[in-house]
């Protein structure tokens, strides 16, 4: 080991591995890892990020809710169509802004009525943030909650037995056909009017068609996405 003139060493000795180094003489400063606020930093970032693929993702991505009420409403279309062919009746589907719910032409009474039998042809009330729109023959149909509402009455379920649901039905024929005259048409021999059901995503435009075509049959339309 060299030594100065008085007896001094000039070389540095070497840092025993609980010593820590000195600084490093162009920036002086030491190595010594990421601080606590570098790594909250990062982490805030990485949230950032994150937060911004979720947001997109839920604007352009799958509407699973709008699929499944699409889907519902196109089964319960096909099971009506089914039993009105095997029962003979002429069913139709009731719509309000918000939900939707069938009825059938009770040739007894010459009245349209709710089916009030078949529990799967309750009414149905669509999910917050789900909206109807309607077109019939080519014309916009203005749409009310009104129409969901059962009139309270003595009804005559299809094929069942007399039930009693409040008050005496309307005696006119006319009442009654406001009352419960559906827009759209499910005929017992196949046929149905010309009518496009919309339901649409309210505040962001995606929507999805249910339609009938000229040959009676019904076409489900895929998610539309707004442009």
């Amino acid at each position: 080991m060299p030594t100065s003139v008085i007896g001094i060493s000039t070389t540095e000795p070497t840092p025993g591995p609980l010593q820590r180094r000195p600084a490093h003489p162009q920036f002086g400063f030491t190595h010594s890892g990421f601080t606590l606020i570098e790594l909250m930093v990062v982490v805030f970032i990485i949230a950032l990020l994150s937060a911004g693929a979720i947001l997109a993702l839920g604007s352009t991505g799958r509407d699973s809710q709008l699929e499944k009420e699409r889907d519902r409403l196109s089964a319960l279309i096909a099971y009506v169509r089914d039993r009105s062919a095997m029962l003979t009746l002429e069913y139709g589907i009731r719509c309000g802004p918000h939900g939707y719910r069938f009825v059938y032409f009770d040739n007894r009474s010459n009245q349209w009525q709710p089916d009030t039998v078949d529990e799967t042809l309750r009414m149905r009330r669509l999910p917050e943030g789900l909206q109807l729109t309607l077109i019939i023959e080519g014309h916009q149909i203005v749409l009310d909650d009104k129409n969901l509402v059962i009139p309270k009455a003595l009804t005559t379920p299809a094929g069942g037995t007399v039930s009693t649901l409040g008050a005496d039905m309307p005696s006119s024929f006319a009442a009654q056909n406001a009352d419960n005259s559906p827009q759209i048409l499910l005929l017992s021999n196949g046929d149905t009017n010309s009518w496009s059901l919309t339901m649409v995503r309210t505040g962001l435009n995606r929507s999805a068609t249910l339609q009938s075509n000229p040959d009676g049959t019904i076409h489900a339309g895929a998610i539309v996405e707004p442009k």
